[in-house]
């Protein structure tokens, strides 16, 4: 799964540990997800693309044989 959550980050000048805590995980978490070694769960993609203002599909999107 591809995502765009680094590039969404920069954008809003929120750190990894910021975002972290404003969506209830470790910092290593955000890092994982935006390394792609961790795939987030509905809830937590749900609360990530609230964060930026954006859908689901404009923070994340499936690869091929996802």
């Amino acid at each position: 799964m591809k995502n765009t959550v680094r590039v969404e980050r920069a954008r809003e000048n929120i750190t990894q540990a910021g975002l972290a805590d404003r969506i209830g995980v470790s910092r290593q978490t955000v890092n994982a997800i935006e390394s792609g070694k961790y795939v987030p769960s509905a809830v937590l993609a749900l609360k990530i693309a609230q964060v930026f203002g954006k859908t689901v599909n404009e923070v994340f999107e499936l690869e091929d044989g996802d």
